[in-house]
């Protein structure tokens, strides 16, 4: 296990990030969500709510210049609260129509692939989170190209089956900052979590790096009984 803090901190741009696991009492169910920019287009954004998800929203409207990529929505909620889908892309909006239909995780990402933005091919990673009966379990997606050459996608799916406690898995866009941005390698790195929403919302902002960073959600699904609460941090405000 890590510091989720020490590798925000060593890392100028891990991208866009995605962390799934578990309270260290056990009692919830956690997932967080962050946003980096580099470029204006990109550091041009906020999150919002929308239903039980959340969406990106241009910060202001008249520096939008291409919102094929940024603006989605990166939450959405299916089944009153048994799956929260959480992903870096409109990929969330495959995965909850698939999952709506009875299909897998796994099977709806076999329609998708990494963003096409060349040279970087951004990887699309996404989770969902299952809260049911009392039970939680976690699925972490990675789609990317094959070091940098587009002709192929390497597709790697993670599933948590009976999460443990003060445990979770952080996975994210980048390796680091770099021209062209080299993909996330490796497995989804397991990190310590925290009993207190607010106090993991600030250990993650605050270690994030201060020029880059844009937005963050973090939510904490109460595993008794699929109550959840959320926060919502912009640093454009």
């Amino acid at each position: 296990m890590i510091s989720l803090q020490d590798e925000l901190k060593n890392n100028s741009y891990p991208g866009r990030g995605i962390v799934m696991g578990r309270s260290a009492d056990g009692h919830f169910a956690v997932t967080a969500y962050f946003i980096m920019g580099r470029s204006e287009n990109s550091r041009n954004r906020i999150f919002v709510e929308d239903g039980e998800g959340i969406k990106t929203k241009a910060f202001d409207e008249s520096k939008l210049t291409d919102p094929s990529l940024i603006i989605y929505s990166p939450v959405r909620v299916l089944n009153t609260a048994k799956f929260t889908i959480v992903t870096n892309g409109d990929q969330t909006d495959t995965l909850y129509d698939e999952i709506a239909a009875g299909h897998t995780f796994e099977q709806a990402l076999r329609k998708r692939e990494f963003e096409p933005d060349a040279p970087n091919y951004t990887p699309r990673i996404s989770g969902t989170m299952h809260v049911e009966n009392g039970k939680s379990d976690y699925k972490l997606s990675i789609l990317k190209s094959n070091y940098g050459d587009p002709s192929s996608c390497l597709r790697f799916e993670y599933f948590y089956e009976k999460p443990k406690a003060g445990e979770g898995h952080f996975i994210h866009t980048y390796k680091s900052d770099g021209n062209p941005l080299p993909s996330f390698e490796g497995e989804p790195k397991v990190v310590g979590m925290l009993n207190n929403i607010d106090e993991f919302t600030e250990l993650i902002w605050s270690s994030l790096n201060e020029e880059n960073k844009v937005s963050l959600f973090v939510r904490y699904i109460d595993i008794a009984n699929g109550k959840y609460m959320s926060r919502i941090v912009n640093k454009n405000v």
